[in-house]
């Protein structure tokens, strides 16, 4: 009896020491960095599985014993928590700390930025020139394209906040878009709501308008406000907006890079040196301070500016320190120049 005793004392040391080994073992393995010289991206795709994961990766020499991976799996019980996306694999990643990241779906994040002042057209052509976002609106209109967001009949330009955008690989052009226009809503509707007094605006959509305006003639933030002070005192005094930016937005194609006397007089439904007050749509995309700028414009006396060559502009409250300005400025002028408030 005592040497039963003792066999089975001696047999379930024995069992206990090579259970901890395989566990000791195990822990190691969890913990060893994969055969990883650089990071690389993997796509986990919907309804796969750990263990093709690990097969993926160990015939591609990054993973090994798949099988000790796949084991760990059934043992925290997370077989059902995998998420699929494109994921990072960078050097120094363990396959404990890989399947943290596969378990919390810590997925690969890009960055698609609208730029302040660009138009709709340029960007469409970035959504498309963008190999992360999936296409889906090549082949549309643009009212075709605007009728898939909900906005049938709205005129594309300015709706869209220009902001940059955290999106996943394979997000749609469509639903990026849907996300701008929600954000350019939301601010839009937030910034009206607390607006100055004694605008000369009808709608949001007017100051949306006017912000484009401001974005384009300036990209300095400290004159945004300026700027846009200087419009609204000439649409409350009914004088033209006479703005360069309208101008060359109405004329589409034909803009080469300059603007002559000619394109001033040319009647467009864009062209401020030709209508009374703002443009019927946006010209550009806007950001978050032009907005404010427009509905908060500061109050001031000045009524024409003039670009001084360095990105900031000169300010007059007449005609005649405007032409003087114009004059120290702009030397340099071709032979059909025009002074106007916006140049």
């Amino acid at each position: 009896m005592r040497k039963v005793v003792v066999s089975f004392v001696i047999t379930l040391v024995v069992v206990i020491a090579i259970a901890y080994g395989g566990w000791r073992s195990l822990q190691s393995y969890l913990d060893t960095p994969l055969n990883l010289s650089q990071s690389r991206t993997i796509m986990v795709e919907q309804g796969s599985s750990f263990g093709r994961v690990a097969g993926q990766l160990a015939a591609e020499g990054v993973m090994e014993k798949p099988d000790w991976f796949a084991f760990f799996i059934r043992l925290k019980k997370v077989g059902h928590l995998l998420k699929a996306g494109e994921y990072e694999i960078v050097p120094g990643t363990t396959p404990r700390t890989l399947l943290v990241q596969l378990v919390e779906g810590k997925i690969v994040a890009y960055k698609f930025t609208i730029i302040e002042g660009s138009t709709f057209n340029q960007l469409r052509d970035s959504l498309k020139a963008n190999l992360q976002i999936k296409q889906t609106l090549d082949n549309k209109s643009d009212a075709e394209l605007m009728a898939a967001l909900g906005l049938a009949d709205t005129h594309p330009e300015g709706m869209f906040l220009a902001d940059t955008y955290q999106f996943h690989r394979g997000m749609s052009d469509l639903d990026l878009l849907k996300r701008a226009n929600a954000l350019l809503q939301s601010e839009l509707d937030k910034a009206w709501q607390n607006k100055a007094d004694n605008l000369p605006y009808q709608s949001a959509y007017d100051a949306l308008i006017m912000a484009s305006i401001v974005e384009k003639e300036t990209a300095l933030s400290s004159e945004r406000p300026t700027i846009a002070g200087v419009f609204v005192q000439r649409l409350k005094k009914g004088m033209k907006l006479q703005t360069d930016p309208t101008v060359i937005y109405g004329m589409g194609a034909r803009y080469k890079g300059n603007i002559t006397r000619a394109d001033l007089r040319r009647p467009t439904p864009y062209n401020t040196y030709t209508i009374s007050g703002l443009p019927p749509t946006p010209i550009a995309m806007v950001g978050r301070e032009a907005i404010q700028a427009a509905l908060h414009p500061e109050s001031n006396k000045w009524l024409y500016f003039v670009a001084k060559g360095n990105g900031s502009h000169q300010f007059s409250a007449t005609l005649e320190e405007h032409n003087k300005a114009v004059k120290t400025y702009q030397l340099r002028r071709r032979s059909d120049y025009r002074s106007s408030p916006g140049e």
